[in-house]
């Protein structure tokens, strides 16, 4: 296993984010930090997201350059009510879940749910397809501006 951020950050060991997340795959997935959960083969969709945001990403390294200035951004405090849903014949993992922090370049508080359909096999990640309020992010960056 390999370690591919800093155990601080949003995807690293002790972040929040990768905290859900791994109690979400707990026993299905092994992995240091949350790219380390990846196939190097993964193949990632985001279905609801925000523009200009790539509607596909593939490979384990096309996540880890797609997220590298995620810290610079956003961060994230706390991710709670994990919802799990398994359907052990498809090997496949249905997360529902929230993220609480705020942007970086506003201070403007973040709070966006998810819901990502996770596919697995051989203890690592190989699909993740993505939904997620797109209005959220757009609130935390304050876009659009509201004249005062």
């Amino acid at each position: 296993m390999t370690k591919y951020t800093d155990e601080t950050s949003n995807f690293g060991a002790r972040g929040p984010f990768f905290g859900v997340i791994r109690k979400g795959l707990a026993g299905l997935v092994d992995g240091e930090d949350y790219f380390d959960l990846l196939a190097e083969d993964v193949i990632f969709e985001y279905v609801i997201s925000v523009p200009g945001y790539p509607k596909r990403v593939d490979g384990r390294q096309g996540i880890i350059d797609l997220y590298s200035n995620y810290d610079d951004y956003m961060t994230v405090d706390t991710a709670d009510n994990l919802r799990v849903y398994r359907d052990p014949d498809a090997s496949v993992v249905v997360l529902e879940y929230e993220v609480h922090g705020e942007s970086v370049p506003t201070g403007r508080p973040y709070n966006n749910r998810f819901v990502s359909i996770v596919t697995v096999k051989d203890h690592k990640v190989t699909h993740w397809r993505d939904y997620l309020d797109p209005v959220a992010v757009f609130d935390a960056a304050g876009w659009p501006s509201i004249p005062t």
